[in-house]
């Protein structure tokens, strides 16, 4: 291997010196190498400091071409590349050369990269956020053994005895994305599956969900409970409350349990069906959020007396005196009844 590396390194730039690099590179992989012997051979190849930074694991490795670790120098990169795996980005690969790159750079740091990514993939579960669908319908399933589910977990990378907690989540931005934002401690998987996107993590934080996401928590217990939980609570979500966990609906959760017919039929649903104009329900949820009209007219940036007129002509059109404390519940009840049907 090492006088393969001295041959290579002063091949003239030419098609056959990044032939001889991909063979290089393919007789290291066949030979099964670790992340730092990658290193250490990318840097006696390319005769420089030769660099590996892993994201999530938070590891950089820097091999000098005597094959020993090099001192930090975040300074001296001249070139790099990502590294991708599974469309994601998991690291970068670098080259710190004085002067101008070599001719052969950046097929060395191709190849390089290349071989980051397999190692990582052949080497324990992969360090990307993107998981394998069926790996993650194993896990929520009703109807695997927990044997299977414990075998498909080890596999995605969660350690035997991790609390798993399921999301499931509505949204454009990118799954790998709201993973490693709620959860930036990994281990996190993420899987599209069906009309929504799931999420296994081990850790859950509320507050770093990006704009446009509807997502709902299920609780850290079976993990096929946790999915059915946070299935529920993705269906109460709301622009205004746009990520619920399970354990906050409460007694709210046993309107999801009603049969579709009987919410459909209930005297106060249809009522707030037949509210055609988007601005009464708007100015309804307000005030069945808030419980006061000043607060409502605050929150919808209207004057309060603008809102109570309308809360009026609301109130005769379902038939609720919306000022009076069971009036306000039927009509909290009555809308949310209504988000679940979908409508």
């Amino acid at each position: 291997m090492e006088a393969l590396a001295a041959r290579l390194s002063h091949l003239d730039p030419d098609v056959e010196g990044a032939i001889r690099v991909v063979m290089f590179y393919d007789t290291l992989m066949r030979r099964r190498v670790d992340l730092p012997a990658l290193a250490r051979a990318t840097a006696g190849l390319a005769e420089c400091v030769a660099g590996i930074r892993l994201h999530s694991a938070g590891r950089t490795l820097r091999m000098a071409p005597d094959g020993r670790e090099a001192a930090p120098d975040p300074a001296s990169v001249s070139t790099s590349v990502a590294i991708t795996l599974d469309d994601e980005e998991i690291g970068t690969v670098w080259l710190e050369r004085e002067g101008t790159p070599g001719a052969l750079d950046d097929a060395v740091l191709d190849r390089l990269a290349i071989a980051v990514a397999t190692v990582v993939e052949r080497y324990g579960p992969a360090r990307t956020t993107m998981a394998d669908p069926a790996l993650v319908e194993l896990v929520i399933g009703a109807d695997g053994d927990d044997a299977a589910r414990h075998r498909a977990l080890r596999l995605l990378g969660f350690p035997a005895d991790a609390p798993i907690r399921v999301v499931v989540v509505r949204s454009k931005v990118p799954l790998e994305k709201i993973g490693t934002l709620i959860c930036p401690r990994r281990p996190v998987k993420a899987a599209a599956l069906t009309d929504a996107g799931v999420i296994l993590a081990t850790t859950v934080d509320p507050a770093r969900f990006p704009e446009g996401v509807r997502a709902g928590i299920g609780a850290a217990d079976c993990p096929h409970r946790s999915w059915r939980d946070a299935g529920t609570a993705l269906r109460f979500t709301t622009a205004r409350q746009p990520v619920i966990h399970y354990d906050d609906l409460g007694a709210l959760a046993l309107l999801a349990r009603i049969p579709e017919e009987d919410t459909r039929t209930n005297a106060d649903v249809v009522a707030i069906t037949r509210l055609a104009d988007p601005e009464d329900l708007r100015t309804l949820d307000a005030y069945c959020a808030t419980g006061s009209v000043r607060q409502a007219a605050d929150s919808l940036h209207l004057h309060h007396s603008s809102v109570a007129r309308r809360l009026t002509q609301i109130g005769k059109s379902l038939a609720i005196e919306l000022t009076e404390p069971t009036g306000l519940t039927r009509a909290r009840l009555a809308l949310t009844a209504w988000r679940l049907l979908g409508e």
